[in-house]
């Protein structure tokens, strides 16, 4: 028997219980639906936290510490053994260690990290929130080279400053971004905040408002100020700086307006007037040991820079943190939460597959006689198999296109729904779902391979069929 008579039998077959096909063949479908869409899920996640690292650059850049730290010992809250080590003869991460960080191969930007308290003051209000210190060349690279409103540094000492939306709410300031006229929600309008257009805020000037120690209050009446448990004196002083930009303030998983704190030029904020204190690595440099920057930031050129750069610092004696590192953990975590979810959409399938070998069964039973017939005209067992092997493999092949038709219909309306509920509080969109073409090849060929195992019990039986017993069947 040629194939393309085999073929036309099986499609002969499938036609005449058209409902019964179908029915076995949307058990399959909505079991490759809820597969394609519990694994998309995973991988949509995985996807958008890969381009969180990307955007902000986690792949090319690393902190460089004054000490070697076991961030193990840090998270078990085990500061003994860090106050243990001994870094005594590590030199301090000063200006010359910058230097030799630069010029390690693949190095492209080292500046010393500064990052103090500060609270702001616009028009009558204040809000606090984080100053970091950033030079000129950072302007070169993602997020900073796509500042939305206003521009990024022009020099590093130039006395300006980057804000974002989150700190501007607080201001009871809503940016009114161009070609949007949306009015105040009843909440927004109830806290007093103003629609302003960013141009309207560029070249404005800002108060910034900084903690120092008050040494004259020291001097004067120490035992006062200590003996009474009056606290350590501290007064404020202010700087004046001009808005030259506004960050986007938020991403994707970031929540509703969360705040990133504001932008200075690297020199501006050595220069403002701030309390010694400025990172927690300050209370895990060991004893004895000379004082320097809490951290460096180091940016490579490639990402196959990192682990050299990485391993000349180590060399060095200063200690090194870089989330990339977390990456790997990270992706075990999704292949994991991958594999739970496939299993659950798994479950649907292989019921669907229960299905498939009800329906093939019984349609042995009705279709014995004919079986027989082919038997006695010279049908071999495998020509018998391979009738019901490409009827299962149909309904595979159907279920799997269907299939996912369907679980991109859900994902649409999942993504739809949960994007909505996001604008309400103010949130950016975000694709949680994502089907890769592999997950698309997959899940059809997964489909099909979990059909043709559901036909092969039936198959098998069908090819056993005696065909005289057959002949005699009513």
């Amino acid at each position: 028997m040629k194939f393309d008579e085999t073929s036309r039998i099986t499609v002969s077959n499938l036609w005449r219980t058209k409902l019964r096909t179908v029915l076995t063949t949307l058990g399959v479908v909505i079991g490759i639906g809820a597969l394609v869409a519990m694994v998309s899920f995973g991988t949509g996640m995985q996807k958008n936290i890969t381009g969180m690292f990307e955007t902000n650059d986690l792949f090319t850049s690393m902190q460089a510490l004054p000490s070697k730290i076991n961030m193990d010992e840090v998270m078990h809250g085990n500061m003994e053994s860090l106050q243990k080590q001994d870094n005594k003869n590590v030199p301090p991460l000063d200006d010359r260690a910058m230097g030799r960080i630069r010029i390690l191969p693949g190095v492209d930007v080292v500046y010393p990290e500064i990052s103090f308290p500060v609270k702001i003051r616009y028009r009558g209000q204040e809000s606090r929130t984080l100053a970091k210190g950033l030079p000129v060349e950072m302007g070169r690279y993602k997020p900073y080279s796509a500042i939305p409103y206003g521009r990024f540094f022009k020099a590093d000492d130039e006395k300006s400053i980057i804000l974002n939306p989150f700190l501007l709410r607080n201001l009871k300031i809503r940016l009114l971004e161009p070609g949007n006229a949306k009015k105040l929600s009843l909440e927004d309008s109830l806290r007093g905040l103003r629609s302003l257009p960013p141009d309207s805020l560029l070249g404005k000037e800002v108060e910034l408002v900084t903690s120092v120690v008050d040494v004259s209050s020291l001097i004067q009446n120490p035992m006062f100020t200590f003996g009474l448990g009056r606290g350590v004196p501290v007064k404020e002083t202010t700087t004046r700086l001009k808005i030259v930009g506004i960050d986007a303030g938020r991403g994707a998983f970031e929540g509703p307006y969360r705040d990133r704190g504001i932008q200075l030029p690297l020199i501006t904020a050595q220069r403002v007037p701030q309390m010694g204190f400025s990172s927690v690595w300050d209370l895990l440099r060991s004893k004895g040991q000379q004082r320097g920057y809490a951290s460096l930031y180091v940016r490579v050129k490639k990402m196959t820079h990192l682990d050299p750069v990485k391993k000349e610092i180590d060399k060095m004696g200063y200690g090194t943190l870089a989330l990339a590192d977390q990456l790997e953990e990270i992706k075990k975590g999704f292949v994991i939460l991958d594999m739970a979810l496939g299993a659950i959409g798994t479950i649907a399938l292989v019921v669907a597959a229960l299905g498939i070998i009800n329906t093939m069964v019984m349609s042995i039973l009705e279709r014995t006689r004919e079986i027989g017939i082919m038997k006695a005209i010279g049908g071999s067992e495998n020509e018998i198999k391979t009738i019901f092997f490409i009827e299962a493999g149909i309904i595979g092949l159907l279920g799997g296109l269907f299939g996912l038709v369907l679980g991109w219909c859900v994902t649409r309306i999942a993504n739809t729904v949960a994007n909505f509920y996001v604008a309400r509080q103010g949130g950016p969109h975000v694709d949680y779902f994502y089907i890769p073409p592999w997950l698309i090849l997959g899940a059809v060929a997964f489909s099909i391979l979990v059909s043709l195992l559901a036909g092969l019990y039936p198959a098998i039986r069908a090819a056993r069929v005696n065909p005289v017993e057959a002949l005699r069947h009513d």
